[in-house]
């Protein structure tokens, strides 16, 4: 009789972009038990959109763009036992949602607009609240409630950020593994893992050890920028009810 191995865990964790995403990427590839796959959609969400993102054609030159079989591997067979798969929502346009992904653990990585606008600006000359991904999350978050019968798993990055370790061990309790310690600190550098997109995006994540400090005052926006993080404030306040925080204390 041949023994089969149990089936992987697959985490699906959906942010929008400058959302603390790659430093939890870090985190969870620092394990010796978990795979990491990043931004696996990027691709065909750059052939749908034609987003005049950084590096665009070498994204799409790099990886897989068709949604189908994209999705085909990430339902596939895992390396390790546990897979953690770093999604951005706003990728999200094509004939594939959440609901293609079943077998995986949905949990949501969120952080205040005002903070992502701030950060992403920085980035890129334009950004338009759909660049953000809020409300491709709430939608999401909603779906995966009515599927589940309760709310999924939210964490906001000034948690993490303020308590890493309690906050991480709280977010493995409820994605049903084992916290290990080795999340909180890894080597500086680039990995296999990461995008090609690295080189322009990911320069404070290779030259990081670890989690940064708790996040200060606030930043200032102009007019567009503060307007921008308006228009997302009301789908990141319904999501940000229901963080681990928020949940443990209710």
């Amino acid at each position: 009789m041949t023994e089969t191995s149990p089936a992987p865990i697959r985490i699906a964790m959906w942010s929008g972009p400058r959302n603390l995403s790659t430093a939890m990427m870090r985190s969870f590839g620092a394990r010796a038990d978990t795979q990491v796959s990043d931004e696996p959609y990027y691709g065909a969400y750059l052939a749908a959109t034609r987003d005049p993102q950084p590096m665009a054609d070498d994204v799409m030159a790099s990886m897989d763009c068709d949604w189908g079989s994209v999705t085909a591997a990430l339902n596939g067979p895992s390396e390790r036992p546990i897979w953690y798969q770093k999604h951005m929502a706003h990728h999200m346009v094509g004939p594939v949602g959440i609901a293609d992904l079943p077998a995986h653990t949905h949990a949501f990585l969120i952080r205040a607009p005002e903070r992502v606008v701030a950060s992403y600006a920085a980035k890129r000359v334009a950004v338009r609240p759909e660049h953000l991904g809020y409300a491709t999350l709430r939608r999401y978050f909603d779906r995966e409630a009515d599927r589940l019968g309760r709310a999924p798993v939210v964490v906001d990055a000034a948690d993490i950020l303020r308590d890493p370790a309690a906050t991480l061990d709280a977010l493995c309790a409820a994605l049903g593994i084992a916290f290990d310690a080795a999340m909180l600190a890894w080597p500086p550098g680039r990995r296999a893992s990461d995008g090609i997109w690295a080189a322009h995006w990911y320069g404070a994540v290779e030259a990081s050890t670890g989690f940064g400090a708790a996040e200060g005052p606030a930043p200032a926006l102009d007019a567009d920028a503060a307007a921008i993080a308006a228009a997302c404030r009301d789908d990141y306040d319904y999501l940000a009810r229901h963080t681990l925080k928020k949940a443990d204390s209710a």
